[in-house]
């Protein structure tokens, strides 16, 4: 038997040698001879290579990110931690205690089960990985442990072999001078989620909405599997791939007893309900504005820099508008409407409270990361105010000062203008103050006109809007309207400048920040733009609710259960809509619409952003004021309040049934109502009693006066005038008595009769008008007829215009109950 076991260990021998001699055979010894060796020699590179290879800046004691930027609000908390080396979004630190083991335990299972074991470099992985592909012929799987993966996140190198050689090297390094918990510390700090994201500290907050403490097996399993792919494992984009995946990592924990077969089938039947953007991440937008320098041109300068930069944000009142964002707009869905910017500041400092790009950052399908307070878009109505008020300031209007709402034609370098009012109505003479309070187009245009557009965009320009670069040609009248594009942002701090009484402030959007290579904060550049009586008249008029009933109605969304300034806007075809508005503490301003300019359906200002400006404003005034709801009215100088005719807008006569309180320029002497005459009648039909009429017939009345551009609006609206006839039931006059009979002293002194005159066609009819002037005994009052129709009054020795038009004319005058002769005209 020992003689055969001999033989055969013999002939195995042989038969080995035979096979190990054979040339495929030869090469595979060959091959694992190459292999150990080299395998020998990569060790003994390594731990050499290692301590010569510098740990690297971002891993050194007390380091955290390479650099990063906190953002924090107004109280110290952060707001958002953004790396300032590369283009991380978002980033928050987290210390390895308050991890949580669910995390650790799934990222150990995903990324290096045996973390724990190796020294950087897995041996056993990295011949797997080798043979595995030598015989697929392609890389079939990695071999980066945790600690290599860490690495290349601190010290990003060329994917080439030699870059790897030197991963492996670093990744030694690295083990040489941290601790295992210190390394896995920096790798879930560091390690990429996708979607901006960087760090598991700032994937739960975003994608869960809670801390990493907090997460389920099942959280902790979803997020562990992410940086092997951070785009193809996108929990935004692909979250059927991330379920995958996640099952795979809960199946690895499994094998590793991390988890017991119950937490196994419990995890795998959760539910993937992500909450992003829910808590993480403060005023999201406003800190992309400050990384972009479109705000603050000192925080691009910390980009590679360690810095922290306190912003003015109040972090609840942040957190109040855009969950009022949210709930305003979800019933504003199936009118077309999907997005809203907010931006409520402090008139006092000029701090932004707050600032809400977008009710929801994350909502790519809205386009949520566009920012509506930085956009430029149409404002509307919203720049009403200032146009008015240089008619108060340049031209001494008032509250009280009627324009006029009829129809007006204007020539453009762009052609022939006519504006409309939102209601496609006329509403005749309107005081100033109701004028802006509803809204009307009309006498804001006719305003612009009269004030010069040169001067409304030079005002503009001053108060702070920086985007209207165009000529005043270019914008025309219309700009009164609204007819340029602005930003909430300059649009704001306009408004603020009135609650200031007339004084501009630049809004301020950061405190601080912290960086000795900075300048000092410069002197903030605060001058007054207006006259106080002028803001102060402007802010009264925007607070009165009860000048907006007509177009209102008598509630909207703008009573408030305080004392609030408001004015809203809504552009053409209903693309944007605004409400922007100011108490004596905060200023708030609201754009609704579409980011893509696509219009809403039939939603205006007081429907879209008002309801929105309401929340936003009611809860900027809770978190700074606790004074009484309705606080006094603050004094002024330079204005006072006086009665006046409500329809007039003048001195209140006898004959002035509506008198209201208005404010205007101290001092002021406002002329006699001229809107209103008080005469006597003959009760049978209504016309002028003579003095012959016998007195049962006769009654004392008083009637409107409309002349000039209002004349025209009257007569359409069915508004009834003076009568200008005495009646024939009074009998003759006698001796003395005087009555609307020829009287010498009463004559038509131009035009002449028989003249002639030509209408230009490419001119507007408002701008063709010819003056009526009469002699008259000097304490008259004269009215012009032509063609029987009332074309205006006027005092002796005043023209009255008369708008040309095409035909024979006869005009008479009237003074005192006498007429002058009629005179007879052509116009061709």
């Amino acid at each position: 038997m020992s003689r055969l076991a001999d033989s055969r260990v013999v002939s195995g021998w042989r038969a080995l040698e035979a096979r190990m001699n054979r040339p495929a055979d030869c090469r595979f010894v060959r091959g694992c001879r190459a292999l150990g060796a080299m395998m020998l020699a990569g060790i003994l590179w390594l731990f050499v290579g290692a301590a010569f290879t510098p740990l690297p800046a971002a891993l050194r004691e007390g380091a955290r990110y390479g650099a990063s930027i906190r953002f924090l609000d107004r109280e110290g908390e952060l707001l958002r931690e953004v790396r300032s080396d590369d283009d991380a979004a978002r980033a928050v630190w987290v210390p390895i205690d308050d991890v949580g083991e669910a995390v650790v335990h799934a990222v150990l299972a995903a990324e290096d089960r045996r973390f724990d074991e190796h020294v950087g470099v897995d041996p056993a992985a990295t011949v797997r990985a080798i043979v595995t592909s030598l015989r697929a012929g392609r890389v079939v799987s990695g071999a980066s442990t945790i600690t290599m993966q860490l690495a290349r996140l601190a010290s990003p190198h060329p994917r080439t072999f030699r870059g790897k050689l030197g991963e492996m090297a670093m990744a030694t390094r690295i083990e040489m001078s941290l601790s295992k918990r210190q390394i896995l510390e920096h790798y879930l700090n560091r390690a990429p989620f996708g979607d901006g994201v960087r760090g598991i500290g700032a994937a739960s907050r975003y994608f869960f909405d809670k801390p990493p403490r907090e997460l389920s097996v099942a959280e902790a399993a979803t997020l562990a599997g992410i940086p092997r792919g951070p785009s193809y494992y996108s929990l935004v984009r692909r979250p059927d791939r991330v379920l995958v995946r996640r099952d795979r990592v809960l199946d690895r924990m499994l094998a590793a007893r991390m988890i017991d077969r119950e937490e196994h089938a419990r995890a795998k039947a959760e539910p993937l309900t992500l909450r992003i953007g829910k808590g993480g991440f403060g005023a999201p937008h406003l800190v992309d504005a400050l990384l972009a320098g479109t705000l603050d041109p000192a925080v691009p300068a910390l980009r590679g820099k360690t810095a922290r930069v306190e912003t003015m944000i109040d972090r609840g009142l942040q957190r109040e508008v855009e969950s009022a964002a949210g709930d305003v707009l979800r019933p504003l869905a199936k009118r077309n409407v999907t997005a809203a910017s907010v931006l409520v500041v402090d008139n006092a400092t000029g701090d932004v409270l707050a600032y809400v790009g977008s009710p929801r950052w994350e909502d790519d399908a809205n386009g949520g990361k566009n920012d509506g307070v930085r956009a430029r878009r149409q404002p509307g109505s919203t720049l009403k105010p200032f146009v008015y008020g240089l008619g108060m300031e340049d031209l001494g209007w008032t509250p009280a000062t009627v324009l006029p709402d009829v129809e007006l034609h204007l020539m453009t370098p762009g052609g022939r203008y006519s504006p409309r009012n939102y209601d496609e109505r006329f509403h005749g003479p309107v005081r100033l103050r109701e004028a802006l309070a509803n809204s009307y187009n009309v006498p804001a245009v006719f305003a612009a006109n009269e004030v010069g557009v040169g001067r409304v965009l030079e005002r503009l320009r001053e108060v702070g809007f920086r985007t209207l670069g165009e000529t005043a040609e270019f914008y025309g009248p219309a700009l009164a309207l609204g007819d340029g594009e602005v930003r909430l942002y300059d649009l704001v701090g306009a408004y603020a400048a009135i609650a200031r009484g007339g004084v501009h402030r630049p809004l301020r959007v950061v405190r601080a920040a912290a960086d000795v290579s900075l300048p000092a904060p410069a002197a903030v550049d605060e001058r007054r733009v207006m006259p106080e009586p002028v803001a102060a008249m402007l802010a009264d008029m925007l607070r009165d609710r009860s000048a907006r009933v007509a177009a209102f109605g008598e509630s909207s969304a703008l009573d408030l259960p305080f004392e609030v300034a408001a004015k809203t806007g809504t552009s053409k075809g209903y693309r944007d809509n605004w409400t922007v508005g100011f108490t004596r503490e905060v200023t708030v301003g609201v754009w609704v619409g579409n980011f893509d300019g696509r219009p809403m359906t039939k939603v205006s200002g007081i429907t879209g952003a008002a309801p929105l400006f309401a929340a936003a404003m009611s809860a900027a005034m809770r978190r700074v004021t606790s004074e009484p709801a309705h606080a006094p009215e603050r004094d002024v100088a330079g204005v006072e309040r006086v009665h006046v005719c409500a329809l007039s807008g003048g001195a209140p006569g006898a004959g002035c049934k509506h008198v209201v309180d208005e404010i205007i320029p101290k001092g002021r002497v406002l002329a006699p109502c001229g809107m209103h005459e008080t005469m006597k009648i003959d009760t049978r039909n209504g016309l002028r009693a003579t003095p012959s009429c016998p007195p049962r017939f006769v009654a004392e009345r008083t009637f409107e006066r409309f002349d000039g551009p209002f004349a025209s609006w009257a007569h359409a609206a069915g508004r009834a005038d003076a009568p200008t006839s005495s009646s024939p039931l009074c009998g003759p006059l006698r001796a003395g008595e005087g009555g609307a009979g020829l009287r010498p002293d009463v004559a038509i002194r131009y035009p002449h009769d028989g003249a002639r005159f030509l209408v230009d066609p490419d001119r507007p009819r408002s701008a063709q008008a010819i003056p009526l002037k009469v002699d008259a005994p000097a304490s008259s009052m004269v009215a012009l007829f032509v063609d029987g129709r009332l074309a205006g009054r006027g005092a002796a020795g005043a023209p009255v215009y008369w708008a040309l038009e095409r035909g024979e004319h006869a005009i008479v005058a009237e003074a005192d109950g006498h007429r002058s002769e009629p005179v007879s005209i052509l116009v061709e």
